[in-house]
């Protein structure tokens, strides 16, 4: 089949390149026959970008749309030079066929069936345009192409729905969190020291009152040893007393 199956408008993919930024651009697909034709986009980078959709079924003489999203990138390429191509197949499928039966079969070229192949080139522009950074973009021999990978979340009306566009983590302000991080830390080692003091200072107070009750014990001792001595020494003195007593009253009765 020499017939020309799609019209690819642009002949490239242009992206503005900006670090730790994404960027996308737009592919159209027109039919130019009277049957309706499947197609798949595949790419040298599968994870660097991102397809939506990747596979399709456009009507006869119709048109469809299809979405690059480069991920944002930390390290910029030398003078904006980018070896990455995209692929696009087209074949003609029977009327009725729906996107579920398009499969990786449906562009097998071993099945003697036609399938257009058509390269596309990446090229990368700076935010403004200088001479210095014009996109220069080789070409290799051989391009292995793979699978794009294409988020999806199916709604229960059966409505597909494009994934949110990824965030980039470096972008992210982290000042304001790590200052409140630091000042909460800081409050919990105040009291933490805080606790410290409390703990040391009853423990001098139960060590202060252990020594009172310690001395309380030792003067209680000695004052009932020091008691116990005077009754014993007071004992014998009372006791002369009455035989003084005694005997002077003998030797008065005996002695008138």
């Amino acid at each position: 089949m020499a017939e020309e199956l799609l019209e690819i408008r642009p002949h490239e993919l242009k992206f503005i390149f900006e670090l730790r930024k994404q960027s996308s651009c737009s592919i159209q697909l027109r039919n130019k026959t009277d049957q309706y034709v499947a197609f798949k986009v595949k790419t040298t980078s599968p994870k660097k970008y991102c397809v939506r959709p990747n596979i399709g079924i456009i009507k006869p003489n119709g048109a469809s749309d299809f979405t690059v999203t480069m991920q944002a990138q930390q390290v910029a390429p030398p003078v904006l030079q980018c070896r990455d191509k995209f692929l696009i197949q087209g074949t003609v499928i029977p009327f009725g066929t729906s996107e579920e039966d398009v499969t990786a079969d449906t562009f097998d070229k071993d099945s003697g069936k036609y399938v257009e192949e058509r390269k596309l080139k990446v090229v990368l522009t700076s935010p403004v345009e200088s001479p210095s950074l014009l996109p220069v973009n080789g070409e290799r021999k051989q391009d292995s192409f793979f699978e794009t990978i294409v988020p999806k979340d199916v709604s229960s009306a059966g409505v597909e729905n494009a994934s949110p566009p990824l965030r980039d983590p470096e972008g992210l302000d982290m000042s304001e969190d790590f200052k409140e991080l630091r000042s909460k830390l800081s409050l919990v080692d105040s009291k933490l020291k805080e606790a410290e003091l409390t703990i040391s200072r009853l423990t001098e107070e139960r060590s202060l009152q252990n020594q009172e009750r310690d001395a309380l014990k030792r003067d209680l001792e000695m004052l009932r040893k020091t008691g116990g001595r005077a009754i014993q020494v007071g004992f014998p003195f009372l006791y002369v007393c009455a035989v003084a007593l005694v005997a002077l009253a003998i030797g008065y009765l005996v002695h008138p």
